[in-house]
């Protein structure tokens, strides 16, 4: 497994190397070790990920873990890029409202581009704010995070299934693996 350390990391391991066992982050201000907080480990995981898969975005969370870090980070934002037809036929993730954030990437009818897509996006939140995006499947989310990357923002990950996940052998969905499948709270149409 390949491991992954932000700067500040690898400059507080060379003076001040963390045990090799559990998971611990470094507190500057005490200057003690501390058990890593689940939250943080969520943003590690999520980073770990894309690294391992070298995503050209920050990383990458399944349903259940997105789910918890929306519950534990209030700052993080849920960016739904399914078309409006999908939100009203199909349903939406069940979250706070403050967090989440319906935009989409592609217009209906007729799967046209957003062209406003990434200003839309730095009018609703900032550079440095987690975002994590959904879709369907989990295609049209990974262009809306490679997209925002690409325009600065610093932490942008893949919520990875989608909402209603692939297709199964009989051609439906929601029925082998996505936000929907795996149980989580979603509002339906």
């Amino acid at each position: 497994m390949m491991r992954f350390y932000s700067p500040l990391s690898r400059c507080l391991a060379a003076v001040y190397p963390l045990p090799k066992r559990g998971k611990l982050e470094y507190n500057i201000y005490f200057k003690a070790h501390i058990p890593m907080s689940r939250l943080a480990e969520l943003y590690l995981q999520a980073e770990q990920y894309g690294a391992e898969k070298q995503l050209p975005y920050a990383g990458a969370l399944p349903p259940a873990d997105a789910l918890l870090l929306l519950e534990l980070d209030p700052s993080a934002r849920l960016v739904d890029v399914r078309t409006r037809a999908e939100l009203d036929w199909i349903g939406r993730p069940r979250i706070a409202e403050a967090q989440y954030i319906h935009l989409e990437w592609t217009r209906y009818p007729g799967s046209v581009p957003n062209p406003d897509f990434i200003e839309q996006m730095q009018e609703l939140v900032q550079a440095d704010t987690p975002v994590l995006f959904l879709c369907r499947s989990a295609v049209r989310s990974k262009a809306a995070a490679i997209a925002v990357t690409r325009a600065g923002f610093s932490r942008a990950f893949d919520l990875l299934e989608g909402f209603e996940g692939d297709r199964d052998a009989n051609g439906h969905r929601k029925t082998v693996g996505g936000w929907c499948f795996r149980g989580l709270p979603w509002i339906g149409a």
